[in-house]
């Protein structure tokens, strides 16, 4: 295996590390948000506006980690 190829496999581990990386970050981050928003519930809290917001972050992770996904299929 010459120099290059061996560069180009250390490139490309660091970027699937990084993409694994970002997305256990993602999912961890659900997991808080999924608490808080257990906990506004069993308080009977209607706190509309921050339970939107948590399903928004939610959406928007969910999209994240489904792109970082799609660059490990490559």
């Amino acid at each position: 295996m010459s120099d290059n190829d061996k560069d180009e496999l250390i490139d490309a581990q660091k970027q699937v590390i990084g993409i694994l990386f970002e997305v256990i970050k993602r999912l961890q981050a659900n997991n808080d948000l999924d608490e808080e928003y257990f906990q506004i519930i069993s308080k009977g809290d209607k706190n509309n506006t921050r339970i939107k917001e948590i399903i928004g972050e939610r959406a928007d992770n969910a999209k994240i980690f489904g792109r970082l996904l799609e660059k490990l299929e490559i």
